[in-house]
């Protein structure tokens, strides 16, 4: 048996290696900064959601993992972060019924997110924890300078305000803090863009 610290700490240490060598300079809102974020969200939101430490464990592994495959491919890059994942864990002796936990996690988060159950529901409110943030039009004109890049789609101060505005106004939490709490501060977003439909 893994020990939990174990794996988690070798698991982290890996992946910012990776992230730093790996990912381009031009993936200006998918990088090391919003993996981090999302690890921390799902502590955040896992803990406020009763889960043990041992539940928490594969989805923690899961948002380290799960936008690696950015490295490789912008769309689909699940599939890649999938199978840098297993790769680790399978190195690394991980228990194949948690393994399975980690793959379907960041399945998860592919759009339009789909969770089909508690741990899914923390990763998939955890990466986009961002739309509750005080800092959400930083995070966001970030997407904007990577999209540009990646889509080569130069977007209006119009275009991007509309089509964010409907992002957010469509979105859905799914865990109860997710819905308690972020959903609330999401609306603050929403008002302070000032979206009308």
């Amino acid at each position: 048996m893994v020990n939990p610290d174990d794996i988690l700490s070798k698991v982290s240490a890996n992946v910012i290696a990776f992230l730093r060598r790996e990912l381009s300079d031009e993936l200006h809102f998918h990088n090391i900064h919003h993996t981090l974020e999302v690890v921390r969200a799902v502590t955040e939101i896992g803990i406020n959601e009763n889960l043990s430490a041992a539940e928490l464990e594969p989805v923690k592994i899961a948002a380290w993992f799960h936008d690696t495959g950015y490295f490789n491919k912008y769309i689909g890059h699940e599939d890649e972060s999938i199978k840098l994942a297993e790769e680790f864990l399978r190195d690394h002796s991980y228990p194949a019924d948690k393994m399975s936990i980690v793959i379907s996690c960041i399945e998860a988060t592919k759009y339009p997110q789909a969770p089909l159950n508690l741990l899914e529901e923390v990763l998939c409110d955890a990466d986009l924890y961002h739309f509750s943030r005080t800092d959400y039009v930083e995070h966001e004109q970030n997407l904007r300078r990577e999209w540009g890049v990646y889509f080569n789609k130069l977007y209006s101060d119009e275009e991007w305000a509309r089509d964010n505005c409907q992002l957010l106004v469509s979105h859905r939490y799914f865990t109860s803090y997710g819905k308690k709490v972020l959903q609330r501060r999401k609306e603050q977003n929403i008002a302070m863009m000032q979206c009308r439909f």
